[in-house]
């Protein structure tokens, strides 16, 4: 019997999310519950949103939590390379195969056609897909095409009757109709894989046995059956997580709780208890014991005890656990050093002491002034933000703008932000004193402090998206009819 073999495929295109952990940490403790082994792949074939500093942040993040992989970047073995832009010769070989059995196609259907198709198909109220177009272009116009250079994207055959099933681990019997499947595009314009075909290929040669992911992937599995069989290939065992959801049972995104493992560790939570929460997200340790580390988990370990009902993620649960944690299993010493080491972090004080300094006449000073770097969300009240110029609406407006703003840098420092919000008050037709009124009481606490866009950029952008969206709710939050107008005036803006 082959070892068992998982693998966690992050895209660097983003914050390290705490979805990623938590498929990572049910995927390495299946593999080592069984003796088995758990593999870091790095899927960047998008290589307009793929970042090198993407990428390194999902691998601290992952080593923060103890997230170790057996096999990856850093930690080679026979299987790689483990990022899928270095396996570009790899993809053109396999995509060859298909093209020669014909389950693969050249299409050179134009962006408008697609457009016009699918705007034709929503009308009629049809399912939205390829209609296989290019499906049966001849030999000849295929080769006369490809001569004179005509962009194109190579496709997947895909049956047009009949089922897919499939069998997963926690569900059972799937059964999805291949009507539903639309003809996927395998390899992009630009030479390079889809996420489904790279995929597929990956899991194949580095003898993945079990695919452990989110939910929102079995719409896509008959893709990746369909390619396996026309390899020839035996399709891993399969596995859909639940989804973290909000408190309001939506599915975890950013826009309404932090997602990103940075904000958490930023924050002041204990790994090991952040670890220990998301090993609590649909299922149990068989004593019931909800505090456990996770060598205890793997050695439980169960994927039948997995329950499909959406986990809750609760920050005041977490709040509750990662308390457990600091009172029972941190002595004072160690109290003391694990608070030195997120707070005076030599790196982010480098960043911090000017600000202060120029402030500062006693040492006394520098705990009132630079407090709110070491604080979670600032105490505030609606009348903090009176301004005699700017009224709650308008305030509000600049608000919610500059984190959307924001959340769109490419990169994150002094510059881009100052020209981030430098741009908006330009666009808003405020004067930037006036914009960054608000900024300073949600980012500091006070209407007066350090440079609010100094402290933006060393706080990044976790902990400021945080304090942000907490002086909305404190203003009386944005209904979602106000929402739909904000973003429309956003639009606007340009």
């Amino acid at each position: 019997m082959n070892p068992i073999r998982t693998r966690i495929a992050p895209s660097p295109t983003g914050d390290p999310h705490v979805g990623t952990a938590y498929i990572a940490l049910f995927n390495r403790c299946f593999a080592h519950q069984a003796g088995g082994q758990f593999i870091l792949r790095i899927e960047d074939t998008d290589q307009v949103r793929s970042t090198a500093k993407s990428e390194q942040d999902i691998l601290n993040a992952l080593r923060w939590l103890g997230l170790h992989w057996d096999e990856g970047p850093g930690c080679e073995g026979e299987c790689g390379p483990y990022r899928q832009s270095e396996r570009t010769a790899i993809y053109q070989t396999h995509i060859q195969t298909l093209l020669a059995s014909g389950e693969a196609f050249r299409c050179f259907c134009s962006a408008e056609r697609l457009d016009s198709l699918r705007q034709q198909q929503m009308e009629a109220k049809q399912s939205v897909g390829y209609d296989g177009h290019c499906l049966h272009l001849s030999a000849a116009e295929v080769d006369a095409r490809l001569a004179n250079g005509e962009e194109h994207v190579i496709r997947m055959r895909v049956p047009v009757e009949g089922d897919c099933e499939f069998d997963d681990l926690l569900r059972g019997k799937v059964t999805i109709s291949w009507s539903q499947i639309d003809m996927q595009v395998l390899i992009k314009s630009d030479g390079n894989p889809t996420y489904h075909f790279a995929n597929v290929v990956d899991d194949h040669l580095m003898r993945i046995t079990h695919v452990i992911r989110g939910e929102e992937w079995i719409n896509s599995t008959p893709k990746h059956i369909l390619l396996y069989r026309y390899f020839g290939w035996t399709p891993p065992i399969f596995c859909h997580m639940p989804l973290l959801r909000n408190p309001d049972k939506s599915k975890l995104s950013k826009r309404k709780n932090p997602t990103s493992v940075g904000y958490y560790q930023a924050m002041g939570y204990l790994p090991e208890a952040l670890l220990n929460y998301l090993g609590m997200m649909g299922w149990t340790m068989p004593t019931g014991q909800e505090k456990f580390t996770q060598e205890e988990m793997v050695a439980n370990f169960d994927l039948s005890r997995v329950s499909l009902g959406g986990p809750i993620f609760d920050i005041e649960k977490l709040d509750w656990l990662n308390g457990k944690y600091i009172r029972e299993d941190l002595s004072d010493e160690q109290f003391i050093a694990r608070y030195a080491d997120w707070a005076f972090d030599r790196q982010k004080l480098l960043k911090i002491v000017p600000l202060v300094k120029q402030r500062v006449e006693r040492l006394t000073d520098v705990a009132d002034l630079g407090s709110f770097f070491l604080n979670g969300l600032p105490q505030l009240v609606a009348t903090s933000f009176e301004h005699k110029q700017l009224d709650t609406e308008t305030q509000l407006k600049i608000l919610q703008f500059a984190l959307w703003q924001l959340e769109q840098l490419p990169h994150w420092d002094r510059d881009s932000v100052e020209q981030c919000l430098q741009g908006l008050a330009a666009a808003l037709q405020i004067k930037i004193r006036d914009l960054l009124f608000p900024l300073f009481i949600a980012i500091t606490g006070k209407a007066v402090s350090a440079s609010v866009i100094e402290s933006i950029a060393i706080l990044g952008i976790d902990i400021s998206r945080a304090r942000l969206r907490h002086a909305i709710a404190v203003l009386g939050g944005i209904s979602k009819k106000q929402a739909k107008t904000l973003e429309r005036e956003y639009r606007e803006l340009g």
